[in-house]
């Protein structure tokens, strides 16, 4: 992992909250947005799978589904949105990307992120081809080549 310089990571960390604003997450409010030579070429925010209100189970007790089930959210999340909206519009680009993500406080204000956790997204990230994960850390923004996030995604605890 290296710490991005400030000016450039709080740019694409800065989109990635405006888009994460979008997010209809009762839970949380998350965005993803991943660049490739200097420009968003895919963006995406946590809402229930289909945008459909009639999946939305936001306020259900997490410990009542079985443990089998190993994402107990029902919103897509905002780094699967961003990467299949980037294969979409720019398949021939996700390959070398960057995937900045940012989670917003209950003021609206991104807020540090924790240690890489979620397998579902890194394993995607991964099969993408897309080059590094990007989280805000206390000490800074931080790049992961996606490798790495994904390893220390299994490590978690």
């Amino acid at each position: 992992m290296r710490i991005l310089e400030a000016k450039i990571g709080e740019k694409w960390m800065a989109a990635a909250a405006d888009v994460a604003k979008k997010a209809t997450c009762e839970r949380s409010k998350c965005g993803s947005v991943i660049v490739r030579d200097g420009r968003i070429i895919g963006e995406g925010s946590n809402s229930p799978a289909g945008n459909l209100e009639s999946e939305r189970r936001c306020g259900a007790d997490k410990s009542s589904y079985d443990t089998k089930v190993t994402d107990k959210t029902c919103c897509v999340h905002a780094e699967e949105r961003a990467i299949m909206d980037a294969l979409r519009r720019h398949p021939d680009e996700v390959s070398g990307s960057m995937l900045y993500f940012v989670r917003l406080d209950a003021d609206g204000n991104p807020k540090h992120s924790g240690k890489p956790y979620c397998t579902i997204c890194s394993k995607l990230a991964l099969d993408a081809g897309i080059a590094e994960f990007i989280l805000w850390h206390e000490e800074g923004i931080t790049a992961y080549p996606t490798d790495e996030y994904n390893r220390l995604s299994y490590l978690y605890q």
